[in-house]
């Protein structure tokens, strides 16, 4: 198969990615070593299993990764007062010869959770590797008159919400393909969005760009000792540390019991973004961490002569939490007063996202919301008749420390720690279920008995002794190029006949289209533990009054 594509370059990435790139750089984590999960979480069609394909688009694109004097040009645009020694380091040293991807074989039959591509190596390059990986993963779908589709959808949208709210196309992730995502940036723009996340939209199109950052930015700390030098240095019109500011209001606020990493990540990238600080705050818990900590740090900024932005909710009950984060704001203003002449606490910005759709908007009209930006990616993009995988990446592990992400919705709680995956078959050479290990697990083997177990329910487990093992993971990236065998790419007849051979291994009940039965996919008993004393450790304790 061949890739024809001149938009699949390094900027075919969202704007946060770019962001925390340079505020990894700016904090000195560039090369620290990390680990992230590319996965799906649920099954698209209402069906019970997915085939794996792009895995030959995302090969081509590692092979030819090359940063131009046209891309640093433009990111010295939209990133002004970044240091001029960033985009040296972006177009010198910003490689992917130490980057290793680990990935099914391209037709391989996948379900929810298992990694589609593990990738490891420096955080920095592993980070802008994400948007692309999503993008050229998704297998593309029939499409007639996408750009008027995707127009039509976009108007709709827009006279859903009126002409007050701002519109945001998110998509670029969860389009089919690189043609889908741009031709979706700029004719979701033509419809009545306000802008896009696509940096290679806005480059080419001249589309306004909006972005922030993602988990993987808050869960790469792991505490305030992550932070670096560049802390301790004034920030605006303050004489006095930037955190140490912080670790007076935070006192002054009463945050003292909020998650110490996302606080940390917080006041990292007020640093880097001091004029447009607007940040996640869903990692651990909105309402017990995200809000406070986001307060402590826009608190700072007020009292450093800066202006900071909003925040951005991406789970959770959205009219809730938007509400409650309003009256948090006001509740600031009231507290501290007038520091900085026409600001108001009150009239931060709060941006919602989370797989958003006109369903979902009018619901949360009805509800009183305060939210005053939504970014709205697959529903739009895909005009919801053809929906995407939905793929995320989600960091896993960073310096050999496991990392995961938690969230009011279980299913989006990831899985940490690097992972290997393999199907168990039965005595009738019939797929039992797939497991998840660790990397350093020992791999199960035919005749031995081992214990699988459900993710997130303790009681949900059994033991499979298998009559055989096949490990779904092979190396396909390594040293800079792509592995001999494992990663080759096969011709559209080959992986044609690998699918077919593929399902006649499955249960007919799982693969018939009506009311399927789902497949389990399963983890270690060593890994099910990680994963749960990790989300003790990580999620804050609410203290109910």
């Amino acid at each position: 198969m061949e890739f024809h594509n001149n938009f699949v370059c390094p900027l075919l990435t969202d704007l946060y990615e770019v962001s925390m790139v340079y505020a990894y750089w700016k904090s000195g984590r560039q090369n620290n070593i990390s680990a992230f999960d590319l996965f799906f979480r649920k099954n698209p069609f209402r069906g019970e299993f997915t085939i794996f394909a792009g895995l030959s688009q995302i090969l081509k694109f590692m092979e030819t990764f090359k940063v131009t004097v046209e891309h640093i040009n433009f990111l010295k645009q939209i990133l002004p007062n970044a240091d001029p020694e960033f985009f040296i380091w972006f177009k010198e040293e910003l490689k992917l010869k130490d980057v290793i991807v680990y990935a099914p074989i391209e037709g391989t039959v996948v379900f929810p959770r298992e990694p589609l591509l593990r990738v490891e190596g420096p955080l920095a390059a592993c980070q802008l590797l994400e948007t692309v990986l999503l993008n050229l993963g998704y297998c593309c779908a029939l499409r007639v008159n996408f750009p008027s589709l995707v127009c039509t959808n976009a108007a709709r949208y827009r006279l859903l919400c009126g002409p007050n709210k701002q519109l945001l196309e998110f998509g670029l992730r969860r389009a089919q393909g690189p043609d889908g995502a741009m031709s979706a940036s700029v004719y979701s723009f033509m419809g009545g969005f306000d802008g896009t996340s696509n940096v290679l939209a806005s480059l080419t199109s001249g589309i306004p760009i909006y972005g922030t950052h993602a988990h993987a930015f808050i869960t790469s700390f792991s505490g305030l000792s992550d932070l670096e030098q560049h802390a301790d240095e004034p920030l605006g019109n303050s004489s006095v540390p930037f955190r140490e500011v912080c670790m007076r209001n935070r006192q002054a606020l009463s945050c003292e019991y909020t998650n110490d990493g996302e606080l940390a990540a917080f006041i990292s990238y007020a640093l880097c973004f001091p004029q447009t600080f607007l940040c996640l705050v869903d990692t651990y818990s909105t309402e017990e961490s995200g809000i406070p900590n986001f307060l402590v740090v826009s608190l700072s900024l007020v009292q450093c002569g800066l202006r900071p932005v909003g925040v951005r909710l991406d789970s959770g009950d959205l009219a809730y939490l938007s509400k409650f984060a309003r009256t948090k704001f006001k509740e600031l203003d009231e507290k501290v007063g007038i520091i900085l002449d026409d600001f108001k606490f009150e009239n931060l910005k709060i941006v919602a996202s989370n797989d958003l759709n006109e369903t979902t908007l009018s619901s949360l009209e009805l509800q009183g919301h305060a939210i005053d930006c939504f970014g709205i990616g697959t529903n739009l993009v895909t005009c919801q008749s053809q929906p995407a995988l939905g793929c995320v990446y989600k960091m896993v592990e960073i310096e050999g420390s496991p990392r995961i992400k938690l969230s009011q919705e279980i299913e989006k709680v990831t899985i940490p720690g690097r992972k290997k995956c393999y199907r168990l078959f039965g005595k009738e050479r019939v797929p039992l279920l797939d497991l998840m290990v660790h990397v350093s697990e020992d791999e199960p083997k035919a005749g031995h008995r081992v214990l699988c177990r459900h993710p997130f329910i303790e009681n949900k487990r059994a033991f499979v002794s298998p009559a055989l093992v096949t490990p779904l993971h092979v190396c396909v990236w390594k040293d800079g190029q792509v592995t001999s065998e494992s990663g080759r790419e096969r011709t559209l007849y080959e992986i044609r006949q690998y699918v077919q051979e593929q399902l006649k291994y499955f249960r007919e009940d799982i693969l018939r289209p009506v009311n399927p039965t789902p497949y389990k996919v399963s983890l270690s008993d060593d890994l099910f533990t990680s994963l749960h004393s990790l989300w003790m450790a990580a999620s804050p304790i609410a203290d109910l009054c």
